[in-house]
């Protein structure tokens, strides 16, 4: 599935290509979010065809509970149902489990949790999840894991781990029993937990690379622990996870993120930061980061990135698109959304340009700094 293409020879970073039969994707990669079947504000078509999206993300919680799994098996699946032609990754729904801590409780078993639409009650288990993605038919889908606080003691941790290395094992075994629903490949990535303990994400990273997934994520990262246990812990895991698998850190980030974490060795991404953000008024740019609610944009006429391709830097100024986000208008919410995904792909692209012509390791510090300075 991953054929690595080139190394940097001054850091961890590599260029590859993950191969589905919806496509291929050069890495690394960005795959923007697309929680419930859409990326908010912005079109199929926008994506793929100016956007360029290789990828995008769809959340297995979200789904199961509303339209429900049903529904989109009787659409032919996902691809179909949103119109989407190009691969799409679906997470196992752990996260957002676990993320409702006062409505579920973990065993054995799997997870139990309330739906927050309806109360009804539901059980993610290690092998439902793969039957609830085989549904789905996603070309990547996630093991289930649990995802603990970045706040918790070395002893949860060491559980956790063992657990999720349990559900891990069972997840690959009825992965391996089942087959597509629609007629091609699917592929399943573990997951590798342990917190910010060095010693528990060797062991994890070591526990999940025996256990042959088609590619390996590392989770439990970029949820509340200082960026540098991020880079640390991904640092850890990256000097052991297979060269010939590819390494999706789940979650992240910001661009200094990105460009930090693929110098230690990662390949994919995810994260809602652009979209969200750009909902909130912040625009990414070539130059810096700009907060567009703020009053001083209200009489700057001219673009926000002069030269760069999105509708909002080739068409608008600063004082419209203030305009727009402060009267929370749907088409200002668009085109930040579709500006911010834009950039996004473009520095993929840019480190992308960089690791194959061998600039990469004497540009991206500097870049990381700069992209992230507020104007």
């Amino acid at each position: 599935m991953f054929t690595l293409l080139k190394t940097d020879n001054g850091s961890k970073a590599r260029l590859g290509i993950v191969s589905t039969e919806h496509g291929n994707i050069e890495t690394p990669i960005f795959m923007p979010v697309g929680t419930q079947a859409t990326v908010k504000t912005v079109p199929q078509h926008i994506l793929r065809d100016k956007i360029n999206a290789q990828i995008i993300l769809a959340n297995t919680y979200h789904l199961y509970l509303r339209p429900s799994t049903e529904i989109i098996n009787k659409a032919g699946g996902l691809h179909k149902f949103m119109n989407w032609d190009k691969p799409i990754l679906t997470d196992s729904g752990g996260f957002q489990v676990f993320s409702l801590s006062d409505n579920r409780k973990l065993d054995e078993r799997g997870a139990q949790f309330k739906s927050q639409i309806d109360g009804s009650k539901h059980l993610f288990t290690p092998e439902n999840v793969v039957d609830i993605q085989r549904k789905l038919g996603s070309d990547i889908m996630m093991v289930l894991d649990e995802c603990p606080d970045a706040n918790s003691s070395f002893e949860y941790a060491k559980n956790s781990m063992e657990m999720t290395h349990r559900w891990a094992k069972r997840g690959r075994k009825a992965f391996l029993e089942t087959a597509s629903l629609y007629g091609f490949k699917q592929n399943q990535f573990g997951i590798v937990q342990g917190t910010i303990y060095p010693e528990l994400r060797k062991i994890s990273a070591q526990a999940i690379a025996e256990m042959d997934f088609d590619g390996n994520a590392i989770g439990g990262l970029s949820v509340g622990e200082p960026t540098e246990d991020m880079y640390a812990m991904t640092d850890v895991c990256t000097d052991i996870l297979p060269q010939d698998k590819a390494r999706y850190l789940m979650g992240v980030g910001t661009p200094a993120n990105l460009i930090e974490s693929v110098a230690l060795g990662i390949d994919m991404f995810d994260c809602v930061m652009p979209t969200r953000n750009a909902r909130n008024g912040m625009i990414f740019t070539r130059n810096g980061t700009i907060n567009i609610k703020n009053g001083k944009w209200k009489d700057k006429y001219e673009s926000p990135d002069p030269g760069f391709t999105s509708l909002l830097c080739q068409t608008h100024s600063l004082a419209y698109i203030h305009h727009l986000i402060r009267c929370n208008e749907i088409y200002g919410l668009y085109l930040t959304s579709e500006h911010n995904l834009m950039f996004f792909i473009w520095l993929m692209t840019e480190i992308r340009n960089r690791i194959q012509d061998g600039s990469f390791s004497g540009w991206y510090k500097k870049a990381a700094a700069e992209l992230m300075t507020r104007i």
